[in-house]
């Protein structure tokens, strides 16, 4: 195929104090077409992993339009929004210019908003459609947090989301997707898309039952189910405010009349096994000084290993500023020690710890400083353990890293803390070890992210604690000030 490429992924929180702007896109991944080496860097991103492998399969000709990604935050501007879309559909259109496009594939998110718009992610598809025409065939990748809307069904995209949280599958349904749009581009098959939406909201874990169980159903339904070829569940994203917030399941099957009424039936059981599961599948997240309880009771029978407390609603992949102290401030009240803590987002910090030196010892303010939802900045004396400005950390897709910009590790009274300049949820033990804290040998490790931490921890973990701590992302949805969120539904009503 000449396969057409590119991306615009923001994960937004209408709630999040932190703006997005362009510049959120430049300080994360933007490419342009016009770049030299701009082929060579979307073939590099991560997400694309797994269709770059199935078009270098199938000797396609990759054509680059712009890709860009950004840390999740706050609702873009309108303008900087549609400069991005604008931006896109341009590059889109040259390559039409020059010859035939077979096939579009884009990397979404599903829940990106912007200053008049609910759901770019439709409006963007709507748009794209407008130029390609009915018969190519166009395609997105999507994040199982996606708020699935009408206009992005209605677009005629074959839509493919990750089933895994964490989302250790992208290369996998990236290739998925790929072999989907190849057999449309020959001719070879027609899909038609059913979905449902399921009124409920939550954070629901895919490592264990029963929603390990459920993604097992799923896996096995679109091997078992005639004329089904792929099936996403989509939890929704709650800490977007839109009308189209919500959980929801679609089936994409072949376009026969047996394929739509199997599908049809399959779409009805499996919205009716989520909805079900939604007490059982939720984290258990307890009150902050809960979990400490349930941590440090875990410490006394941990035999070595290190137990892993989940600072849940600071994590900046959810829209969080990543430098709230709730968690260290009662560590230190309490004398907890023998903890490691990551990452606080503090470059001021990070920078005057730099400027004094591995050795130096010296009073540092820490973290506090976006907002209310951060806490208050903690003033501790501090022992400076390593310096870095090339740290990384393993990202969820194999093979693939994040950098952590200039990082310190600093100790104090017992506690490790890794303090980092490029705002970013903990993925893997790399953001310890990368600044020389071994973490199998913490006593407790506390992460500052909501579940993708489990693919990088639950192999070391004597147990794991959810603490539903202050912040932006704060499991109290009925706290939050919606405005378009459609009612009734679970767990608010």
């Amino acid at each position: 195929m000449r396969l057409f490429l590119g991306g615009l992924v923001h994960e937004t929180s209408s709630f999040s104090p932190l703006p997005t702007s362009v510049q959120s896109f430049r300080d994360g991944v933007l490419i342009r077409r016009t770049d030299p080496q701009a082929l060579q860097q979307v073939t590099a991103q991560p997400n694309l992993m797994g269709v770059i492998d199935a078009a270098a399969r199938h000797g396609d000709t990759l054509l680059p339009g712009l890709y860009a990604e950004a840390q999740p935050s706050g609702p873009l501007s309108r303008a900087d929004y549609e400069r991005l879309r604008d931006e896109l559909l341009a590059d889109l259109r040259a390559s039409l210019s020059l010859g035939a496009v077979d096939a579009v594939l884009l990397v979404l998110h599903g829940a990106m908003l912007a200053e008049g718009y609910h759901d770019c992610e439709g409006d963007l598809l709507l748009r794209v459609r407008d130029v390609v025409g009915p018969a190519v065939p166009v395609g997105a990748l999507l994040d199982l947090h996606c708020n699935l809307s009408p206009a992005m069904v209605e677009s005629g995209a074959v839509l493919v989301a990750c089933k895994e949280y964490p989302h250790i599958d992208y290369a996998a349904r990236g290739e998925e997707l790929h072999t989907l749009l190849s057999a449309m581009a020959r001719g070879e098959l027609a899909i038609r898309a059913q979905w449902q939406r399921v009124p409920m909201l939550g954070i629901f874990g895919t490592t264990q039952p029963p929603m390990r169980d459920f993604v097992l159903q799923l896996q096995a339904s679109e091997q078992t189910v005639p004329g089904v070829m792929s099936v996403s569940v989509l939890h929704g994203f709650a800490w977007s405010d839109t009308p189209y917030t919500s959980a929801a399941v679609l089936v994409l099957a072949q376009d026969t009349p047996a394929a739509r009424k199997a599908a049809a039936q399959l779409l009805g059981e499996l919205a009716e096994t989520f909805y079900g599961l939604r007490k059982r599948a939720a984290a258990n997240r307890l009150p902050l000084q809960l979990a400490l309880d349930e941590a440090v009771a875990a410490m006394q029978q941990a035999q070595g290993r290190p137990v892993v407390l989940a600072d849940t609603a600071d994590n900046a992949g959810g829209g969080a500023a990543g430098d709230s102290t709730f968690v260290l401030r009662a560590l230190l009240d309490r004398g907890i020690q023998g903890v490691a803590l990551g990452m606080i987002w503090d470059p001021q910090a990070v920078a005057i710890a730099t400027s004094a030196g591995v050795g130096a010892r010296l009073p540092l303010r820490i973290g506090g400083k976006v907002g209310p939802m951060s806490g208050d900045p903690v003033d501790l004396d501090v022992e400076v353990l390593a310096c870095r400005s090339d740290a990384r950390q393993r990202s969820l897709t194999p093979g693939g890293t994040d950098p952590l910009g200039p990082a310190v590790a600093v100790r104090a009274r017992g506690i490790d803390i890794v303090l980092n300049s490029i705002r970013q949820q903990v993925f893997s033990p790399a953001c310890f070890t990368e600044l020389g804290v071994d973490p199998t040998t913490q006593r407790l490790l506390v992460v500052k992210s909501t579940q993708h931490f489990r693919s990088g921890f639950d192999a070391m973990a004597a147990a794991v604690v959810y603490a539903d701590t202050p912040g932006s992302l704060a499991s109290d949805l009925g706290r939050l000030p919606y405005r378009h969120l459609p009612r009734p539904i679970w767990p608010l009503d």
